[in-house]
């Protein structure tokens, strides 16, 4: 077969998707095949990139000329200009800063400068429902050795331990050490289960789904590793059937391996056993708590249960099982392919390798993102993320989910690893990364995230199902305007109760993002308190809205929009808002060309 001369890569991960890339891709196809072109030219579907808010995405190699946001329109021109013509369609290059110059390579775009990919490595580059793709890009090759070597599983596990690889799910348990509970765990039937936690809930977060989406044999040949090296012959992947992509993409990966040989009984004829099963969640937040995932594997309702005993000694269906998230899977196969030396020389003391990030909120670059531990957080926003758009100023990020904290803008330089996070209030959690800037309002965060665990409860313990209601409530009171100096010392109070006494993880850590706002914007909830003030204009009942005399033109498009017709005056000439009317929408100022309207 004759090598194609030309790769084009379009990005098919949902967010481009839903941009319409598939018809892109469909369109590039029919062109070249309509020229001749299409035996030289190959058009490749692939995943996530990391510049989710910038698709479709199309990179053209050998140049690795990325044009963002193309259109079916635009595909002529692709084609005709520089698959054929050899130039550069400038108008489709991105700029990843407002004043940098459109790259023509993803190479000198600032957005990866500062990346280091390893869990990330295939994603935007290899087709991932094409088993050869991955095979050409070492795919499979740490699980052939192992097994084709007869390595003994302690080798693999102590490769683990070395490389210093810690649960990218949140906590930053050492995964070597978790492999080697499970692996000496007895069963007295003798079996054992390896699972793998997808179902990533997290408001903002897309990290695990996009490595799914872009490289899934990736996690097929890791937890096949892991079941070889803890004796288990049977894995399940625990995933949000909301996630289709995704899912379909596992489906094909899992029966491709199969049918190579790479899956099922007597892998590779070595005698090994091992099959997966892919098992679909209803989209609980509480089934990301691994005791809560186990029990909706088993069929019931996801709670919590008591720990210990852990699962690594009674998991499934009572038995030794390992669980690790996809991300924690994704490292495994660079890890052994490299060494334990290579993946331990990347981050910090504590915290080895990488971290992808799913950056988000108010950045010019919204995306994902994998950068060295310790990598500083002005780094993630600025260099990588673009900084703060339309020139606000940078005010907190959030880290961690509606389990992390926030981080304020005086402690940008705090490198990134699991131990300054927790030191500072947050955590790193699955590894979602809201920005925020000046117009946020730090209590309003804080609510948002106690509303999103009060819905998202089991229910079972009493702390968690009360004491999360409690908190939201008193919260909301501030926010309205109700609030007194006594109710922050009851917010504390009750935040410690929760910590100390929820059965799991999700009521445990429910009340960082209070207890963080708290300690680093506590001026913003006394203003709340005692001034009756937003700061940040975003609390409606703390809020009024007026009309500067001075800039007002009269042109009446504020009036045209007020739903419930409280402002009034004449036609060049300056208009009023009436505020015992207003409801606070905020249509007026929207539409305002003259800046003219203002909150406080």
């Amino acid at each position: 077969m004759t090598p194609f001369k030309t790769h084009i890569l379009v990005c098919t991960c949902e967010a481009c998707s839903a941009a319409g890339s598939v018809a892109v891709a469909e369109e590039l196809e029919r062109q070249l095949k309509e020229k001749s072109l299409d035996t030289r030219i190959a058009v490749v579907r692939t995943g996530s990139l990391g510049l989710c808010d910038r698709g479709p995405v199309v990179v053209v190699y050998p140049e690795g000329t990325a044009y963002v946001q193309v259109k079916v329109s635009d595909v002529a021109e692709i084609i005709n200009e520089h698959v054929i013509g050899g130039r550069i369609v400038e108008h489709l290059l991105h700029k990843t800063h407002e004043d940098e110059r459109a790259t023509t390579s993803l190479d000198d775009m600032m957005f990866f400068k500062h990346q280091k990919r390893i869990a990330l490595r295939n994603c935007g580059i290899i087709d991932p429902e094409n088993i050869d793709e991955y095979i050409g890009a070492d795919g499979y090759t740490a699980l052939t050795r192992i097994l084709t070597e007869q390595t003994l599983p302690q080798e693999i596990i102590n490769c683990v331990k070395e490389s210093g690889l810690r649960g990218r799910g949140g906590a930053g348990f050492s995964t070597g050490l978790k492999w080697q509970f499970a692996a000496d765990a007895e069963s007295e039937d003798g079996i054992k289960y390896v699972c793998c936690n997808a179902d990533e809930g997290d408001p903002g977060a897309f990290m695990d789904r996009s490595v799914l989406e872009g490289d899934p044999h990736t996690i097929l040949e890791a937890m096949a590793i892991a079941g070889y090296a803890i004796g288990a012959h049977q894995g399940y992947i625990y995933i949000r059937a909301e996630y289709p992509v995704a899912v379909k993409r596992l489906q094909i990966a899992i029966e491709q391996a199969r049918e190579y040989g790479l899956l099922g009984k007597n892998i590779l004829n070595t005698g090994f056993d091992f099959d997966l099963e892919l098992r679909l969640g209803a989209g609980a937040f509480v089934c990301g708590e691994e005791t809560a995932l186990l029990v909706s594997i088993e069929g019931k309702r996801g709670e919590p249960r008591n720990r210990p005993p852990f699962p690594a000694v009674k998991g499934l269906y009572q038995r030794p099982t390992l669980l690790n998230n996809v991300e924690t899977y994704a490292n495994i196969t660079w890890i052994l392919n490299h060494g334990a030396e290579a993946f331990a020389s990347v981050g910090t003391e504590r915290s080895k390798g990488t971290k992808v990030f799913a950056l988000g909120g108010k950045i010019v670059n919204t995306g994902l993102v994998e950068i060295p531990m310790g990598t500083t957080l002005r780094t993630i926003i600025e260099d990588i993320g673009g900084g703060v758009p339309n020139g606000k100023q940078f005010k907190a990020a959030q880290t961690g989910g509606p389990s992390g904290g926030c981080i304020p803008a005086s402690l940008i330089d705090t490198p990134i690893d699991y131990d300054n996070l927790v030191e500072i209030g947050s955590m790193m959690g699955s590894g979602g990364l809201i920005v925020m800037d000046e117009d946020n309002c730090m209590v309003d965060i804080a609510k948002f995230f106690l509303d999103f665990v009060v819905d998202e409860s089991c229910g079972k313990c009493t702390p968690c199902r009360i004491g999360t209601k409690r908190l939201y409530d008193l919260l909301d009171k501030i926010t309205r305007g109700e609030g007194e100096m006594e109710d922050l010392d009851t917010i504390e109070e009750l935040c410690y109760h929760l910590k100390d006494s929820a059965l799991c993880a999700l009521g445990q850590s429910a009340p960082n993002p209070v207890l963080s706002t708290l300690k680093h914007f506590r001026a913003e909830y006394e203003a709340h308190i005692i001034e009756k003030r937003c700061p940040a204009g975003i609390c409606k009942n703390l809020v009024n809205f007026w009309i500067v005399e001075d800039k007002c033109k009269g042109c009446g498009l504020c009036a045209k929009n007020c739903p419930v017709d409280a402002i009034s005056g004449t036609l060049r000439e300056p208009y009023s808002i009436d505020t015992s009317v207003c409801i606070k929408c905020g249509l007026c100022e929207s539409n305002c060309r003259f800046d003219a309207v203002v909150r406080a």
